[in-house]
């Protein structure tokens, strides 16, 4: 994956209002650690890169549009596009779908979704937690989905399984929207703390998360972030090289 060239071509640059959802929609993000999977993964880049709408998901993404293509984005975390979503339901009296995580924390979700948007129809389905489902699994997942027939789907089952899962089922999923968000589940269920507003806004999310889980956030974090900046520096050098010897 080149990442100028996805953000030229790919990156999504406008605003959420701006976003057809009343067509079949494949929605992603990308960040430092999803790029940095689908730099050696060349399935997992072409999921992003065919995504209809691949979300700037960290002040990585905005910090590597800039340098890279002095192009100038706006970071749309997970959790911008799931509130918007939501509000966009409410008014509409839609069905929304939550695909992924506990029974526990889906009826979290339920709960406070009744709450905070009391025209939203809910429902949900708690796939096994593994690796790779099987066959069997699979059709399950899809059968509880077009049974509720929902017009978005939120698939919560991390990266880069969720990207993959979703864009292989499209076509088979009687839903409008897909929105694959990983950890939004557990932050809007509450299970997950998420960082305060201002770390937020100061694009310090990701120490919080690394401060909070240190056993499950340091390789992403730390090791994962150095390797997302020597790709952007390394990238711009080249092309800064290729242009000199032109």
């Amino acid at each position: 994956m080149n990442l100028a060239e996805t953000v030229k071509n790919s990156v999504f640059s406008k605003n959420l209002s701006e976003i057809k959802t009343d067509s079949k929609c494949n929605i992603n993000t990308i960040n430092a650690y999803s790029y940095c999977i689908a730099k050696n993964d060349a399935y997992f880049s072409e999921v992003l890169e065919r995504s209809d709408v691949l979300l700037p998901d960290g002040t990585s993404i905005v910090f590597a549009a800039k340098l890279l293509g002095n192009k100038k984005i706006q970071k749309i975390a997970g959790w911008d596009i799931h509130k918007h979503l939501l509000l966009e339901a409410n008014l509409k009296g839609q069905k929304v779908f939550y695909l992924g995580a506990s029974e526990s924390t889906l009826q979290l979700i339920k709960n406070r979704i009744k709450k905070e948007y009391p025209a939203i129809i809910v429902g949900s389905y708690s796939p096994p937690y593994k690796v790779i489902f099987s066959k069997e699994e699979e059709d399950e997942m899809i059968a509880e989905v077009n049974a509720f027939h929902p017009d978005i789907l939120f698939v919560g089952m991390t990266a880069p399984k969720q990207e993959k899962w979703a864009y292989e089922h499209k076509n088979e999923l009687n839903t409008t929207v897909i929105c694959s968000i990983g950890a939004v589940f557990d932050f809007y269920a509450g299970t997950v703390k998420r960082a305060p507003e201002w770390m937020v806004n100061m694009g310090l999310e990701w120490l919080y998360r690394l401060i909070k889980e240190p056993k499950r956030m340091w390789r992403r974090y730390l090791i994962g972030n150095t390797k997302f900046v020597y790709y952007v520096v390394n990238e711009k050098f080249q092309t800064l090289f290729n242009e000199k010897i032109k």
